[in-house]
């Protein structure tokens, strides 16, 4: 609290008390930790396990394709339709220096519908496709480390 020094009784004081401001700023930091991994995730598919793979890249800034469980397509979390799909992608790479394509395919949809999308962007002529899949653990490891 401040005090009053040198000061008549009900002057005005100079100084400002920062107290329930620092007490906003921290709940407001609080709450930004806890809401901004929940907002990296983007569209929810369940990914494919494999055993051979690599680490899987940072897609803030990149260019990805879902395709959901009911076969709906989405680029950088956006919905889209089939025939809009490869427009949209064009426009999204268009400002990126890195010209690679994520495609995140849910391990129930149609295997059709993600060859079929691969081969949309090979007709584009978009050659940097990556299949993103999820770690599957071998007998006795363990999730730890990655």
């Amino acid at each position: 609290m401040a005090m009053d020094i040198g000061a008549s009784k009900g002057s005005l004081k100079a100084d400002i008390n920062v107290t329930p401001l620092v007490d906003v700023m921290l709940v407001l930091l609080i709450i930004m930790m806890l809401i901004a991994p929940m907002l990296q995730q983007g569209v929810a598919v369940t990914l494919p396990e494999t055993v051979n793979r690599a680490d899987k890249p940072d897609t803030q800034d990149q260019t990805v394709i879902a395709i959901d469980a009911v076969n709906k397509y989405y680029v950088n979390a956006i919905p889209v339709t089939r025939d809009d799909l490869i427009a949209r992608v064009r426009a999204a790479l268009e400002d990126k220096r890195e010209k690679i394509v994520y495609l995140r395919g849910d391990k129930d949809a149609k295997y059709s519908a993600i060859m079929e999308t691969m081969d949309a962007l090979r007709k584009a002529q978009i050659e940097n496709v990556a299949l993103i899949t999820d770690r599957k653990l071998r007998p006795g490891e363990t999730t730890g480390g990655q």
